[in-house]
This record gives structure tokens, C-alpha cells and sequence, in this order.
């Protein structure tokens, strides 16, 4: 696979088999269109190409509404790449590149940029500005630019019953099973350890606390889940806590704090990678840390039960 990032020293590609989305997350959905790509540029002895944005439109169109991602840019690339598709341009979604209109879209960047053989695309996706493009103005220019167009008929992405949208709200709800379901994997978030306030040592359950390296990826809802944690290379059984700890501070502070089994090693300042597999409770404000050392003891085996059935 190839990556590239400047518009303006492109390669020619073969017979170029382009696809163009955010794909956010690669999930499921995503994965029936790229399949697709994949085996057309094989069909025409061409390339396949994904065109996506960095960052994600919108964030520029619409800067006040949060939109939390699932895959920051790294990962969405390799997940990409795992599918078979050969090459990837990041496009950057600037103000000049939003305000195209949908003619320029077609003319100046696809046609100019890409010489593509056939476009493949999804039966709703709309571009150029106020998203006027659409299917049908690329069916009335494919004759003119001597492209095939291929669309992904509503009935292939309605099975797969997946969105990006559908996935941020399971996550956001803490329903790590759809979410995983969805994607077809595992929900994945990186953090780095940093320093907390120790207490977890003292009552025998000793955590590492995380700072998300990406402030723009989304953290799962509130509550207690049974993951796996990655670190230099190694898999670790472990429960994770994201919340405000009611039970040892009134503080409205959010913490992510993983409890790492058969673990003692010094990681401050090194980053882990959080595998989500289920989440076990909600949170809640214990009467004496005595009983919340009691409510961990039961979610360290619960954790154990859930891992053992994978």
C-alpha cells in the first residue's frame, strides 16, 4: 500500500479504480465497498484508490458540533490497507477544497487528478458545495470523461445494517458488544499513563491512569468494562474504569484508570493500547472503600468470566 498526502505530486495510476469517503471506523459497511474496489481494479487490470479527508469535513463545516471519531488517521489507514486496497490519498479538507462546486469536484479533482477508469460509490453519496453532487450528475458526466461509474446499491449497505453513526452512539452508550459486532473487531483506544492519585495501590488494585492520545477519538460511556491491554507487544487481561470515582472524590473530573492483571512494571509515560470486549456495570458511589474493594474483587472475576469465553 501507498499513502500519500500532497495532491500535487500524484503518480499515474493504472487503470485507477477510485472510491472516495471518510470511512470512519472501516467498519462492516465500509468493508462490503472496498471489497468491491478491490475486485473491479482485478477485473480491469487496474489500481484501486481510496480517496479520504484529513480532517474530517465536519470538523470544518461544522466546528461547534463534537463529533468524536472512531479511527483516528493511522488506523484508519492500516485498517484500509488490510482489505487490499493499494493505494490511499489524504486529502485535506481545507476551506478553498469545501467551497468546490459539485462541476469542480467532477472536472478539477477526480477527472484531472485521477484519470479514473470507474468510480465506485455508495447510492447517497453527495459532494462538492452544500453537498449538491450526487450519483446522478456523475452518471451525466461519465460519458464526457470516459469513466465507469459502479454504484453500491442501497441493499448492500442496508444488510450490513452499519453506519458510523450507529457505531459512535454505541460507544458513546457503552454497548461495546454492538460496537464490536459492527466493526467487525475489536474497539480500540490509546493512552497514555500518566500520574494519578495512587489510591488504587492501597486497596490492593493498583491502576494505570490514561490520557487518550487522540483528544478527538470517542470514550466509551461511563462505566466499568472488561478489556485486553496491549503493551510493547504484549497481551494483558485487565479492568478498566472510566468515570469520576464518587466513592473517594466529589471532583468532576473524568479518569480512565485500567487495572492490569499480573502486572508490576513502571509504563509511566508509555502508551497502552485498550481492547474493548464488554462493559460490566455502571458506575457507582460505594458506602466505604471497603465495599468498593469488595465491588472490584467481583469485577476482576467477572472480567475473568468474560475473557474466558472468547
Amino acid at each position: 500500500m501507498a499513502v500519500f498526502f500532497d495532491l500535487a505530486h500524484l503518480p499515474e495510476f493504472k487503470n485507477a479504480v477510485l472510491t472516495i469517503g471518510t470511512f470512519d471506523g472501516v467498519h462492516e459497511g465500509h468493508k462490503a465497498i472496498l471489497e468491491k474496489v478491490v475486485a473491479h481494479a482485478k477485473a480491469v487490470h487496474g489500481e484501486s484508490v481510496l480517496l479520504t479527508f484529513d480532517p474530517h469535513p465536519r470538523k470544518l463545516l461544522f466546528p461547534n458540533q463534537p463529533l468524536g471519531i472512531i479511527t483516528p488517521l493511522s488506523e484508519k489507514l492500516r485498517l484500509i490497507s488490510d482489505e487490499g486496497i493499494q493505494h490511499i490519498v489524504v486529502v485535506p479538507f481545507t476551506k478553498e477544497f469545501s467551497e468546490f462546486s459539485a462541476q469542480q469536484y467532477i472536472e478539477s479533482f477526480l477527472v484531472n487528478k485521477f484519470h479514473p477508469h470507474s468510480i465506485v460509490i455508495g447510492y447517497d453519496h453527495r459532494f462538492g458545495h452544500d453537498r449538491k453532487g450526487d450519483l446522478s450528475l456523475l452518471e451525466a458526466y461519465k460519458e464526457q470523461y470516459n469513466y465507469e461509474l459502479i454504484e453500491i446499491p442501497a441493499q448492500l449497505i442496508d444488510d450490513a445494517t452499519v453506519s458510523s453513526t450507529k457505531i459512535r452512539h454505541a460507544i458513546n452508550e457503552g454497548d461495546m458488544q454492538h460496537v464490536n459486532h459492527m466493526l467487525g473487531r475489536n474497539y480500540t483506544l490509546k493512552g497514555t499513563v500518566v500520574h494519578g492519585n495512587k489510591l488504587g495501590r492501597t486497596i490492593g488494585y493498583p491502576t494505570a491512569n490514561l490520557q487518550p492520545t487522540d483528544a478527538e477519538q470517542i470514550v466509551p460511556g461511563i462505566g466499568i468494562y472488561a478489556i485486553r491491554i496491549i503493551h510493547d507487544g504484549a497481551q494483558y487481561n485487565a479492568m478498566l474504569s472510566i468515570g469520576y470515582n464518587p466513592t473517594v472524590t466529589d471532583k468532576k473530573e473524568l479518569r480512565i484508570e485500567a487495572n492490569i492483571f499480573d502486572f508490576d512494571k513502571d509504563i509511566y509515560g508509555q502508551d497502552l493500547e485498550l481492547v474493548f470486549i464488554k462493559r460490566l456495570r455502571g458506575e457507582e458511589k460505594f458506602a466505604s472503600l471497603d465495599a468498593l474493594k469488595a465491588q472490584l474483587h467481583k469485577d476482576k472475576e467477572d472480567t475473568l468470566e468474560v475473557i474466558s469465553h472468547l
